[in-house]
């Protein structure tokens, strides 16, 4: 019975392998040290049930991969975001490095099936849980960072996390009307003006349309459920067509 018992514990490992191995390929990253990649994904209730020491879960990595994250996601936001004031990225950094936005990250790349768990963590659907799903995604960045570098981190958020900056995910913390009023006052070159053009649809589902000028010039439009998200949009616009010509 003994040996039945160490053939399914070796069978099962071969398949957590097997695991590890295809999602390298999945994200094309190959850890140089493998080790590294499995503890990210360890939970201590795993660690706890194997006998194992404390310190092969991934609670260290998580601590790491924070602070790792805060630091890429900020470099990015200060390059692409030149108008933006120091408490507006402390906003948007919030937004995205919070714990909803790292689950979304984490089931897009379904991390929750990599996570070793033990059976109790496991019964109670901890393989779905935000905290972990949030926790893992840091400890894995913390793992890539060790294992590859920041360079390595750069590029796997390029491809996950910037391009949903970028298509405007997080948008509903920027301030482009502030973003534009500073650009128009620091450059002094004119005086702006939102108009609404449009409203339309139902009073349960209204869609507005609005125009942001300068000096009497159209800058830029945006739709928006509200006045207010619709005249953000434009200013969004406005800003883009403003620095395409300042470049």
């Amino acid at each position: 019975m003994h040996s039945v018992g160490k053939d399914r514990d070796k069978k099962g490992f071969r398949t957590i392998d097997k695991r590890f191995k295809e999602f390298q390929k999945k994200i094309g990253v190959e850890f140089q040290n493998e080790k590294l990649l499995k503890q990210a994904f360890t939970h201590s209730s795993y660690v706890n049930e194997h006998r194992r020491k404390p310190n092969e879960d991934n609670e260290r990595l998580e601590f790491l991969g924070d602070a790792v994250l805060e630091l890429t996601v900020s470099q990015f936001l200060f390059l692409k975001y030149p108008l933006m004031s120091e408490g507006e990225l402390t906003k948007l950094r919030a937004a995205i490095v919070c714990e909803p936005s790292l689950v979304s990250f984490a089931h897009e790349l379904s991390f929750g099936d990599l996570v070793l768990l033990g059976k109790g963590e496991e019964m109670t659907g901890g393989r779905e849980r935000p905290a972990l799903l949030a926790d893992v995604f840091e400890s894995f960045i913390g793992a890539l960072y060790l294992d590859k570098g920041l360079d390595t981190v750069i590029s796997f958020l390029e491809k996950i996390v910037f391009p949903k900056i970028d298509a405007g995910k997080f948008a509903h913390v920027m301030d482009y009307k502030s973003q534009l009023q500073e650009l128009i006052q620091r450059d002094g070159i004119g005086l702006i003006e939102y108009k609404i053009l449009l409203e339309k649809g139902p009073a349960h589902n209204r869609e507005f349309v609005s125009r942001v000028s300068m000096n009497g010039k159209e800058l830029g439009t945006g739709t928006g459920r509200s006045k207010k998200e619709a005249e953000q949009h434009a200013a969004q616009m406005a800003l883009e067509f403003l620095k395409g010509k300042m470049n």
